[in-house]
């Protein structure tokens, strides 16, 4: 594709300075018109701003003039499409912005493993590169780098789903044409097969913990009970809670930020804040607890413990 050759213009220049001035002498170079090797090409091509002025993106090091006509009909191409160009912008200084606009939306343990990986993998790897260069090369490349450092696939993975979705945002927000990321090519993680306890073998288990006075038993109970995720039943408040009719309702869940610091936040699913049947046995167990609870506030230094 050729560009329209009332739009921008191609020219070759290079980095020899004048010994005068010690300015680079750029297309004005004289070896560039003796010397076809010499210097690389550049496009220059006006584009509108996003304030209504029209500003001049210009770029450079293509080692051909085809190159140059290449990325300049490439340019071109964006304009006609509606997306916006931003010759400064680098991966590194979209994904700072990506993530603060995420801080409003994201729950907090999703912002967490979101900067994570941001910070400590994305950034390092691929920030110096500007926004609408990045390419599915650059990204498999990365993939190979850190598979060849022993980084697990899983990590990997969740990774690469948040470099995704950071471009997927870019492609809405008419920053991108398309999502480089998109069709990445992963190491399938390994299928784990879980062991699930029998009826019997559960029973066996909260007989043990009872038997030897396990603090957690009761909590055991209302989850095996229940089904209810670990952080939903130990974000538990006796306001959700009615043992008269045997009902719970799962309002929160319990998290940790960092494995540093615990919040409150909301459940994992839509589906999860949502009323909970008690069974007997888990009934027993929460009005176990409540007699615990009540021990411990009112026998000093046990509330702590």
């Amino acid at each position: 594709m050729r560009p329209n050759p009332h739009r921008g213009r191609v020219y070759r220049r290079c980095a020899c300075r004048d010994h005068a001035t010690g300015k680079q002498l750029g297309a004005r170079c004289p070896q560039l018109a003796t010397n076809p090797r010499h210097g690389s090409w550049s496009f220059a091509v006006d584009v509108p701003a996003l304030t209504g002025r029209r500003t001049t993106l210009r770029r450079g090091g293509y080692p051909t003039k085809h190159a140059a006509q290449t990325a300049l009909a490439q340019v071109l191409d964006c304009e006609r499409t509606s997306v916006h160009l931003d010759d400064r912008e680098t991966v590194a200084g979209y994904l700072a912005g990506w993530l603060d606009a995420k801080r409003r939306e994201l729950k907090p343990t999703t912002m967490a493993r979101y900067t994570d990986y941001v910070a400590k993998d994305l950034i390092p790897a691929l920030g110096a590169i500007r926004l609408e260069r990045l390419s599915h090369q650059h990204i498999g490349q990365f993939v190979r780098t850190q598979l060849a450092a022993g980084r697990g696939p899983v990590t990997l993975r969740r990774c690469i789903a948040t470099l995704s979705s950071a471009l997927n945002d870019a492609v809405r927000h008419r920053r991108l044409a398309h999502n480089p990321a998109r069709h990445t090519v992963l190491p399938k993680t390994p299928r784990v097969e879980r062991t699930c306890w029998t009826a019997a073998e559960a029973a066996a288990f909260l007989r043990h913990c009872h038997t030897v006075d396990d603090p957690l038993a009761d909590l055991f109970e209302l989850l095996i009970a229940t089904g209810m995720r670990k952080g939903e039943a130990l974000a538990l408040r006796w306001a959700d809670v009615d043992l008269d009719h045997r009902l719970l309702f799962v309002r929160h869940t319990l998290a940790a930020v960092d494995n540093a610091r615990l919040i409150f936040t909301d459940p994992k699913t839509r589906g999860s804040r949502a009323w909970v049947a008690l069974s007997a046995r888990a009934v027993t167990a929460l009005r176990h607890q409540g007699r615990r609870q009540r021990h411990q506030q009112a026998t000093p230094g046990k509330a702590d413990q």
